[in-house]
């Protein structure tokens, strides 16, 4: 339903009073906080980007500024990032965490900001790799936003279809273990997932998760489930993609036992792990069931959840 309020905005929008609706959001912003959303959004999509990073600038006092967490039908940042070349916003954005999460979105669509970027702090680099865009098009990676609110979003479940999964027994599960990282990692990519750690093979793995002694399974590479884990971690309206592309590197980080990512050894793990997805009768349209073994340790990870996106 479209309000007076909403019309107004609208038209203010479209005659580009920008200063004005920036005015309107930082009394809004210091008020109703979750009622500014729909008036950044229209400024973080449409505004020239010399108007729309002042969202995220504190010049008008304490409170009025856009954080991180400042969302509508996703994060402001995503929205004004998913708009503008890093080339553009680099001058722009002040506030660190903003700045990285916007760099980062722009690396998931292809933008190279490596060059007129700081180094990330945590050392994940500031494009992708070639494992990082093997498995979806750049147009899926990012919620495409619409310009007076709203946004459309590819579904990427896992397995996304039945092709190509065939009957599999499933042997006895492995031996769990207890206290890794990577575990707990790989399950706080969403609220709705569950994950667990064995020594043995990715059957073993997911022997514990999948309902019964058989499954219908398949195997993939990694670079094809790479997508999934990413939109999974950054599926509530308050995260964008770049957080999910943050998470997916802490979990492989932690999967090579290292503290800070060093790509060279990301890599190498990326290359070397078995995947192994399978289907469960009881899906909703969001689901994800994925096993990782890593034949180097001798570990193996399970992880699966279902839910309405």
């Amino acid at each position: 339903m479209i309000t007076y309020e909403g019309r107004r905005l609208g038209e203010l929008a479209a005659a580009g009073r920008w200063p004005e609706l920036l005015g309107l959001f930082r009394r809004m912003r210091g008020t109703s906080p979750r009622a500014a959303g729909p008036v950044g959004h229209l400024i973080a999509y449409g505004a020239p980007p010399e108007v729309a990073a002042r969202l995220f600038d504190g010049d008008a006092g304490p409170g009025t500024a856009a954080g991180e967490h400042d969302c509508d039908a996703g994060p402001l940042w995503e929205v004004l990032a998913a708009r503008h070349s890093w080339r553009r916003l680099a001058p722009l954005l002040e506030p660190a965490p903003v700045r990285r999460l916007a760099v980062h979105t722009r690396a998931l669509l292809g933008d190279d900001p490596a060059g007129c970027a700081e180094a990330d702090p945590e050392g994940v680099p500031l494009v992708l790799q070639p494992w990082e865009e093997a498995g979806w098009e750049a147009s899926c990676r990012v919620r495409e936003y619409l310009p007076r609110g709203g946004a459309r979003r590819a579904l990427l479940a896992l397995p996304a279809t039945r092709e190509d999964l065939g009957p599999l027994d499933l042997p006895s599960s492995g031996n769990e273990v207890h206290g890794q990282d990577a575990t707990r990692l790989l399950a706080g990519l969403a609220p709705w997932l569950q994950a667990v750690c064995v020594r043995g093979t990715a059957p073993d793995a997911a022997a514990r998760l999948a309902p019964g002694r058989s499954a219908f399974a398949g195997h993939l590479p990694f670079a094809a489930a790479y997508p999934a884990l990413v939109q999974a971690a950054s599926g509530l309206p308050a995260l964008g993609s770049a957080h999910g592309r943050l998470a997916v590197w802490r979990l492989l980080t932690a999967m090579t036992g290292a503290r800070r990512p060093a790509p060279a050894e990301v890599d190498a793990l990326v290359g070397r792990l078995r995947c192994l997805t399978w289907a469960d009768p009881r899906d909703e349209l969001w689901h994800l069931h994925l096993a990782l073994e890593d034949p180097a340790t001798g570990l193996a990870w399970a992880v699966t959840g279902s839910t309405e996106p």
